[in-house]
């Protein structure tokens, strides 16, 4: 793979937004020595802003092919415009974020929806989690196996259940109550996760389960690789927002951890843990080992740091993924935003996909721990 600079951001220029208004209106970090463009940190009033995650993990550039990396720059890319083009047309930051997780759990890169890693049984079990910063209220669904977008579906139980959280087949019959689209869990099959599966089952001297009923033909010879095996370990999708009102919500999606037993759930749909929101500080979606992250409650901490001692939003990140998290061994990642218009997002892996925009400005993204 070619050597990229330091500080490397893909900054295709976004075509949304009133022509007047241009990235220069955002506050962004000081500039590195070498001239790298500096992240935006700060939206302007009244402005929409949007910072996203794909996952953390062992992700380097020794490990990823440049086709794959390409391959991950544009379906980031893809998804953050898709919350983008709701925010442009005054939509609500719910709605951004739906529609830009809705558009990674059809992307098989990434660890949800259709490409979501296999539990030890042959399944998909999928989590999703959605929190709304004006309201307070939440929906979260895990072990979800028919639904075809668990983030709508976490919407569904925030908006049409009295509850907060759905498990299992009953989230899935509640989803299908609200006619939500069910689908057969081969529907999430990927040749490149299954034999995932079965290379972490014969390395671990595990039975390896039947390939599912439904998936495709088995191919005449393994699926190249693009990727090393832990490249996505910590596989996630998420989303914060803060749209043109001030209103912030979080928003988070993954197909959990691979090879888990026994219906194990991480971070991702527990409220204050994996997803939060609250107007009163900031919203923070997170991905990595999940264990970590519930029980140190990652994101409702930060939000606590900054709502009850004042912190910055990027100084509450770094205390809690630097210091705290890594105090306890746990590793991963948040994004986080506030109604102010702070943009953060930290992480104590060699990489996490990302990527930010505020309204008038351009795609920020990084991949790499050298990148801003």
């Amino acid at each position: 793979m070619q050597s990229m600079a330091v500080g490397l951001s893909l900054l295709a220029a976004s075509g949304i937004g009133a022509a007047a208004q241009t990235a220069a209106q955002a506050k962004t970090a000081p500039a590195s020595a070498n001239g790298a463009t500096p992240l935006v940190t700060q939206a302007e009033p009244h402005r929409w802003a949007i910072v996203m995650h794909g996952g953390a993990g062992v992700i380097e550039r020794a490990t990823i092919k440049p086709e794959a990396e390409t391959a991950y720059r544009a379906g980031m890319d893809t998804a953050i415009r898709a919350a983008a083009k709701v925010l442009d047309g005054g939509g609500h930051a719910l709605d951004a974020i739906e529609a830009a997780l809705k558009v990674l759990e059809e992307d098989p890169l990434f660890n949800c929806g259709h490409g979501a890693v296999f539990a030890a049984d042959g399944t998909n079990q999928l989590d999703a989690a959605l929190m709304d910063g004006a309201t307070m209220k939440a929906g979260a669904v895990a072990d979800v196996t028919r639904t075809r977008h668990p983030i709508s579906l976490a919407r569904a139980v925030m908006e049409k259940s009295p509850h907060v959280m759905l498990i299992g087949s009953g989230a899935d019959e509640f989803a299908k109550s609200v006619g939500l689209e069910q689908v057969p869990n081969s529907f999430f099959f990927t040749e490149r996760r299954w034999q995932g599966l079965v290379d972490q089952m014969k390395k671990e001297g595990k039975p390896v389960p039947a390939r599912p009923a439904g998936a495709p033909a088995a191919p005449g010879k393994p699926v190249a690789a693009i990727e090393t095996p832990d490249a996505h370990k910590y596989g996630t999708t998420g989303m914060v927002v803060r749209d043109r009102d001030g209103n912030i919500a979080a928003g988070t999606t993954t197909g959990g951890t691979q090879a888990k037993l026994w219906n194990r759930v991480g971070d991702t749909p527990i409220i204050g843990a994996g997803t939060y929101a609250s107007n009163q500080s900031c919203a923070v979606s997170a991905t990595g080992t999940g264990e970590y992250f519930i029980r140190l409650t990652v994101a409702r901490t930060i939000c606590a740091l900054v709502e009850y001692k004042g912190m910055a939003l990027q100084a509450a990140v770094d205390d809690v993924v630097q210091r705290q998290l890594g105090a306890i061994h746990g590793d991963g990642g948040v994004i986080a935003i506030t109604p102010d218009g702070q943009l953060a997002w930290g992480f104590n892996t060699p990489g996490m996909f990302r990527a930010r925009m505020v309204e008038g400005g351009a795609v920020q993204m990084g991949i790499y721990r050298d990148e801003p």
